[in-house]
């Protein structure tokens, strides 16, 4: 595994961990609260993001609007039954969701959802780590590469390491500042 394959695999978790940041509420209305929602149309579970166009008319409004109408009320259905607490209104044409603003115990929750989701990208990042260190020492026991070449290859991919478990921490800090702020 080059260092360009880890240092790439270690990016794709710390956009996976930023990903799910995004979907966790803020006091302010964001079209990506609704990334994990899925809709059961025609008997396929499908992303609410491929069935509508999902707009924030104002910071405390989410607005739906089907390209299909006739799945307006599956929507709606999956919006109320989600974990996200969202009551939708139906209008007949578009779906509208008020975000009310969080309480304090919301706030305390919501943050420690959004370090349970980076602890899961530094897992994800020690586990890649672990994988690119395995592979080095078995060139080295193999004799492709010399103690010392072994020794420069771990250094690095723990830097890597290091430099991308901080990113997914100054990520982690600027989400709980916006779960916090009032």
């Amino acid at each position: 595994m080059s260092n360009q394959e880890v240092e790439s695999n270690m990016r794709k978790s710390v956009d996976a961990a930023q990903r799910n940041f995004n979907t966790i509420r803020t006091g302010r209305a964001n079209p990506s609260l609704l990334d994990r929602i899925n809709v059961e149309y025609y008997g396929a579970d499908t992303p609410l993001k491929s069935l509508a166009t999902i707009s924030t008319p104002d910071s405390q409004t989410i607005a739906i609007q089907p390209f299909d109408l006739g799945s307006l009320t599956l929507i709606e259905k999956s919006i109320a039954t989600s974990d996200l607490g969202f009551t939708p209104n139906n209008d007949g044409k578009i779906i509208r969701i008020n975000v009310p603003p969080l309480t304090e115990e919301r706030r305390k929750e919501f943050c420690k959802i959004a370090s349970k989701y980076a602890e899961e990208g530094k897992v994800s990042l020690r586990n890649i780590r672990r994988e690119a260190i395995e592979k080095i020492k078995k060139l080295e026991k193999a004799a492709e590469i010399s103690e010392d070449q072994s020794r420069d290859e771990q250094d690095k991919v723990q830097k890597l390491t290091d430099r991308f478990i901080a990113e997914v921490e100054k990520h982690l800090i600027e989400k709980e500042a916006d779960i916090l702020k009032v």
